[in-house]
């Protein structure tokens, strides 16, 4: 894997200058088309052994293209304080450049798996579920159309000590050379083989390694902005426009049971029975939020329902148990230009709860699968792939700490319909009726399949979906709440007085 980078590849002064002046022009030029198509965006991957050049090669990209319109995400391999109360991919999501933009990264989603591997605090087996997690995150940014640019930066052991005592002998280098870069010599051989493994692995065809020898300067600057041009060049002469679907057809039905007709959606409480299960509710769910143990985790909820459903309801119902400081609502709707400008799951990454608060999605990365596919305003192609990507994100959300509910509340057609008209004749209802609702409406059958083919496809046996029978909100409200508490007392290990039903006062009339 590095023996080709291991041969000695040199470029003199004089070539090196003549190459660069017509590389500038051409990059700057790349850039320019870039920025104005807007239609993708790029991410280069700087990574290698210590002393292989890898910030003096960014620099000199930086000096070569226009540094406005570039980025320099760089990570240690340990993460901070906030970074570590999220779950792993959480920080690199929050600078992945718009469309029309390039980010090159020093360091990367890389840099941590590898320093735990060769620290010997990762095994072979979370190194490769971490591999298997990295890869598919690739893959869904490929999809997503980014063009996706890896470079190893490889020294043999001979010259990586050769480069640490040049750039200590010089005053003006000295200063990058630290004792941390000189132990680093006494993993090389472990470094070498956890590099190779991690390299096939990710080797991928949407994001392959280059693999650049790093002993003379020049040719390995050189080498990485042609690559870069190369790629940028075909990229926005062919744009990639992924036209057939990468997922399962969904299967076919016959006969009208499905998950939702099978539901007996008018199940209801008397108002006296619901108040005492609501309060009852309301209290167990205000203990299991003050737990010590739930700020070791992190708690998303998921509300997705027809129309007039209930949805704010059971929100409002449920966060008056909690603390104002501890929750956060996250209403989803059309997505703005900014969120367009990246990958769909991004704006949802960016309000991930960190340990110990409550993030509540008022709709959700769901509309992927239900109104962008009956609207049409993705293709086939990208809401069948679509949840594969759901379902990975959700589990590795899970796997980082998080306690995850997802509930679909629905409703007969009838009550939609009364409901919907009652918002008109309440004056202070009327702000919920819109004339999308009614659209939508019209759109019930359409909705219908996609809310059986979404249910079928990501109720997974870990993150299953909650079905709402929702004719009745009493009930509905309680349904919810409970299940919530349950499964909080599940994943907190809670015991006793929440598991037999401690009693708590009913609200007063």
């Amino acid at each position: 894997m590095f023996e080709s980078a291991e041969l000695g590849h040199t470029i003199d002064k004089k070539t090196f200058k003549a190459e660069v002046q017509v590389l500038r022009e051409a990059l700057l030029e790349a850039q320019f088309d870039l920025r104005e198509k807007g239609r993708f965006q790029v991410l280069v991957l700087i990574s290698g052994v210590d002393g292989a050049g890898k910030g003096e090669t960014i620099n000199e990209l930086y000096s070569w293209m226009d540094p406005r319109y570039l980025s320099t995400p760089a990570f240690a391999a340990a993460p901070t304080e906030e970074e570590a109360a999220h779950p792993f991919m959480w920080r690199f999501w929050q600078v992945l450049p718009p469309k029309g933009r390039m980010a090159v990264f020093s360091g990367s989603w890389y840099s941590t798996p590898i320093q735990r591997r060769i620290a010997g605090e990762l095994g072979q087996a979370m190194f490769d579920q971490r591999i298997d997690q990295i890869n598919r995150f690739e893959a869904m940014l490929a999809n997503e159309g980014a063009l996706i640019l890896k470079f190893w930066f490889h020294l043999t052991k001979e010259d990586q000590k050769k480069r640490f005592k040049a750039l200590e002998k010089d005053p003006r280098t000295a200063w990058r050379v630290t004792s941390a870069s000189w132990d680093s010599l006494k993993t090389r051989d472990k470094l070498q083989d956890v590099a190779s493994h991690l390299l096939r692995l990710t080797n991928t065809p949407w994001a392959p390694w280059i693999v650049v020898g790093s002993a003379d300067d020049r040719y390995r600057s050189l080498t990485v902005g042609k690559l870069i041009l190369d790629a940028l060049q075909k990229r926005l002469a062919n744009p990639r426009e992924l036209e057939y679907p990468v997922a399962p057809p969904l299967s076919h039905r016959n006969g009208a049971r499905d998950v939702l007709t099978a539901l007996d959606i008018n199940q209801s409480l008397a108002r006296k029975t619901y108040q005492l299960r609501l309060a009852r509710a309301q209290g167990r769910l205000s203990e299991f939020a003050r737990a010590p143990e739930f700020k070791q985790r992190s708690l998303i909820l998921v509300f997705e329902g027809a129309d007039a459903a209930g949805k704010g309801g059971s929100i409002r119902r449920l966060v008056a148990a909690l603390d104002a400081r501890q929750y956060q609502i996250v209403p989803i709707a059309a997505p703005t230009q900014e969120e367009l400008a990246q990958p769909y799951l991004w704006r949802f990454w960016r309000h991930v709860p960190k340990n110990g608060r409550v993030t509540i999605f008022d709709r959700s990365w769901y509309g992927r699968v239900l109104v962008e596919r009956v609207e049409g305003f993705c293709s086939e192609a990208d809401w069948l792939r679509a949840y594969a990507e759901i379902n990975d994100f959700e589990h590795e959300l899970r796997q980082d700490g998080a306690i995850i509910l997802k509930f679909w509340l629905q409703i007969s057609k009838d009550e939609q319909l009364r409901r919907f008209k009652e918002r008109e004749d309440t004056a202070f209802k009327r702000y919920k009726i819109t004339d999308e609702d009614w659209r939508n409406r019209e759109k019930w059958d359409a909705y219908h399949q996609a809310v059986c083919d979404m249910v079928e496809r990501t109720s997974t046996g870990l993150i299953p979906w909650t079905l709402v029978e929702a004719n009745d909100k009493y009930f509905a409200r309680v349904k919810v709440l409970e299940t919530v508490c349950d499964k909080l007392e599940a994943s907190l290990g809670e015991t006793g007085n929440y598991a037999s039903g401690r009693k708590y006062n009913a609200p007063r009339r």
